[in-house]
């Protein structure tokens, strides 16, 4: 069914406070990965808030979709969300990579609820959700996988095993998602290691490859849909988009991947995201 355009206001509104709270977590004067999570922001809103079945209140509960994010270096875009949603109060954000604090620079499944798989090191998320996929098919379970990849990580070759072993088991309960925001750590892909072509790669080990606009609420739901009717394969939704994206002077810039913003920085992304 399409988005209402209730809908698409309310998606749109969260993925603003989902930035706010990135930019917030991040404050001035100190490092922090901006640019990857900004250009997941809207994907995990629509993910988290209109397609992934989930409890808050029951993290664990056994029904849940399972949600893993392999670019664990985009921690803050997932904190925001799943603070958004309820999993643990906002209050948390503001302690994020303090001694004590629940939230660490990369996810941590025994530390904070509705965090699935300890991630960060690059290249294993889409392995991790294989085997999560695969167990739900050997437990008969109707849950679905969904992996977010940076276009910069899948420079690893586990990415690629794990994608050929996804086509062998027929995993289609599992969705990947490759957010394609052309720009790595050090500069834009193609003139780093370029993973080019990314569509005719996955088609070749046989995975339903769906290209979409990753800031556009209908085209990501829409690919999710498709994704979801999918059978006998796994499914690759190519997500195009921009690093630091809604904060002007972050877009495009690998300096912003684990960037600092100076205090004008940091009060004009405010005001930006303003609400």
């Amino acid at each position: 069914m399409p988005l209402s355009e209730k809908q698409i206001k309310d998606l749109e509104l969260t993925s603003r406070n989902l930035r706010r709270k990135i930019i917030t977590m991040i404050g001035p004067d100190n490092p922090g990965h901006l640019g990857g999570s900004c250009s997941i922001a809207d994907i995990l809103t629509v993910l988290y808030f209109n397609r992934m079945r989930h409890k808050p209140s029951d993290p664990k509960w056994p029904g849940r979709d399972r949600f893993i994010l392999s670019k664990g270096h985009a921690a803050l875009g997932l904190y925001s969300v799943l603070s958004e949603c309820g999993y643990f109060p906002e209050e948390e954000l503001a302690t994020i990579k303090q001694l004590g604090s629940i939230l660490q620079g990369h996810p941590d499944m025994l530390k904070v609820p509705g965090i699935e798989a300890n991630t960060g090191s690059l290249g294993q998320g889409l392995s991790i959700a294989c085997g999560i996929a695969l167990a739900g098919k050997l437990d008969k379970m109707d849950y679905r996988v969904y992996c977010v990849m940076g276009d910069g990580e899948i420079d690893e070759g586990q990415i690629w095993e794990a994608s050929m072993a996804a086509s062998y088991y027929k995993l289609d309960n599992l969705t990947a998602i490759l957010d394609k925001n052309k720009v790595m750590a050090t500069g834009p892909i193609t003139e780093r290691f370029d993973s080019n072509p990314h569509k005719e790669k996955w088609l070749a080990n046989n995975w339903l490859v769906i290209e979409a606009d990753g800031h556009n609420f209908t085209d990501i739901d829409n690919a999710l849909e498709e994704a979801a009717s999918n059978t006998g394969k796994p499914t690759l939704i190519i997500a195009h988009t921009v690093k630091g994206k809604g904060i002007p002077f972050a877009e495009g810039k690998a300096a912003f991947h684990n960037g600092i913003m100076n205090k004008e920085q940091y009060q004009e992304a405010l005001a930006l995201l303003k609400i």
